[in-house]
């Protein structure tokens, strides 16, 4: 099943489980967010399409990440005026992954709070990370790589224990670094996807 969602003034065709990059939600990341504006839902030749939204649909996601885009450079010149002005922008985003999409009015399910779960789920995370070999020589020094946007407290540790532990090392990756990684992680692409290295610049000062 599809959908199509307006958030942002902005039109997106999502899926279960797909995840989109939408204008910033005043949302914490972990949080569930629902999207009411429905303008399209169904699958194949079963689909309804709205007047202007689809009555009683709506699709609800997961907040993963809050971050910001690259920066981009807004120069202004007016001729003959000795007038110039330069700016930059980096516009802030919310990175949201789709876990359901209702009809009918249908209300999303809610989830219980694990208990002695998150425990158990930190242990086997840190042994994820302890079976994995260095690919690097690790600095003196550590940086807080969660400062990179898609990069959390599990994902970190794998960094670490791949020997990554400052935004200078991701600064100089090369080409061959990077598909190292994404071999080792399956990132399939990540790294380049999401700009670290440009992040990496800006969180280091350089």
């Amino acid at each position: 099943m599809f959908a199509v969602i307006k958030t942002g003034g902005k039109q997106y065709k999502v899926a279960e489980n797909d995840i989109l990059k939408v204008e910033k939600l005043d949302a914490e990341a972990g949080s569930t967010v629902t999207f009411d504006e429905v303008l399209m839902v169904g699958t194949g030749a079963d689909t309804a399409i709205g007047a202007p939204t689809v009555e009683g649909a709506s699709v609800v996601a997961e907040v993963v990440d809050q971050g910001r885009n690259r920066k981009i450079i807004v120069f202004k010149k007016r001729r003959r005026q000795n007038s110039r002005r330069r700016n930059g922008h980096r516009q802030a985003y919310t990175m949201v992954k789709v876990t359901d999409i209702l009809t009918g009015g249908a209300k999303p399910a809610k989830k219980a709070a694990p208990k002695t779960a998150a425990p158990e789920a930190e242990q086997v995370d840190d042994a994820a990370a302890a079976d994995i070999e260095p690919l690097f020589t690790a600095p003196e020094g550590k940086d807080d790589l969660k400062k990179i946007s898609g990069v959390g407290p599990v994902l970190e540790k794998k960094l670490n224990a791949l020997g990554i532990t400052t935004y200078e090392q991701i600064v100089n990756f090369t080409a061959d670094d990077i598909a190292r990684v994404d071999e080792v992680l399956n990132f399939k692409g990540r790294i380049e996807r999401d700009n670290w290295v440009d992040q990496a610049k800006e969180l280091a000062g350089n």
